[in-house]
């Protein structure tokens, strides 16, 4: 007895139907809807400080920044400088509310983790922490684009993700138009750590899509450790040189 009655027309299998690059729209026969070209041509960050990964000269090296101020964070990984095409599709997922650009940036950043992950060069955390955003900017845009990418993530990476360890009970002036100085200012008391978080001895990572002066981070990364994180790391989307860089 069959459960179902015979079809005898053509079925329709996503697996094996051409697809369309999400950055030059041509035909493209990848799952992740990027063509070869423009995955190759995005601008990837390559020599880069060890621990904030800012662009730099040579590989292997540690900013003065990070030198002379170590940040709360241990390692940040970003996949790309922010730049185009990066920086527009960064921009439309956030702005326009273009999820499947964003999807398909997590979907290469877990790619490029678990490259990492495999050769023993990153060790993976215990748990996966959205950058939490502010109540009101978040009812503006309608959703959290970090924590966004943290489940896209915990998905594809088969890693823990706590959208609740991190809170931001105060509001506070947009970052992107303050200089570094304002930035560590503005993000005072922020942030807190929720007071039934299980954090002590454990190793988390910290999501979120741009890093820029890394003041959010390292002030994230600084209350998890005080509360007795082993160790933060920060994975992110896009990294952006210094100014006059």
């Amino acid at each position: 007895m069959h459960c179902q009655p015979d079809y005898k027309h053509q079925v329709y299998i996503w697996l094996k139907n051409e697809h369309t690059c999400l950055i030059c729209d041509e035909a493209t026969e990848s799952a992740h809807c990027v063509c070869n070209v423009c995955e190759t041509e995005l601008p990837w960050l390559l020599e880069q400080c060890e621990i904030c990964a800012v662009p730099l000269p040579m590989d292997g090296l540690v900013c003065a920044q990070c030198f002379k101020q170590p940040p709360a964070f241990k390692h940040v990984i970003a996949p790309w400088t922010f730049s185009f095409p990066v920086d527009s599709l960064i921009s439309r997922f956030k702005h326009q509310a273009r999820w499947p650009l964003g999807h398909l940036l997590a979907r290469l950043l877990a790619q490029h983790l678990q490259h990492r992950f495999d050769n023993a060069e990153l060790p993976r955390p215990d748990c996966l922490l959205p950058v939490p955003m502010a109540r009101k900017r978040q009812r503006e845009r309608g959703f959290n684009q970090a924590l966004m990418l943290a489940r896209w993530l915990s998905h594809d990476l088969d890693i823990a993700l706590d959208e609740h360890v991190l809170l931001r009970p105060q509001e506070t002036v947009a970052q992107q138009a303050l200089d570094a100085k304002q930035r560590k200012r503005n993000l005072l008391k922020a942030f807190a750590v929720a007071a039934n978080a299980e954090v002590t001895g454990r190793h988390f990572a910290l999501v979120d899509d741009v890093l820029t002066t890394g003041a959010t981070a390292h002030s994230l990364a600084r209350l998890l450790i005080n509360a007795g994180a082993r160790q933060v790391d920060v994975y992110c989307l896009a990294r952006t040189p210094k100014p006059g860089a």
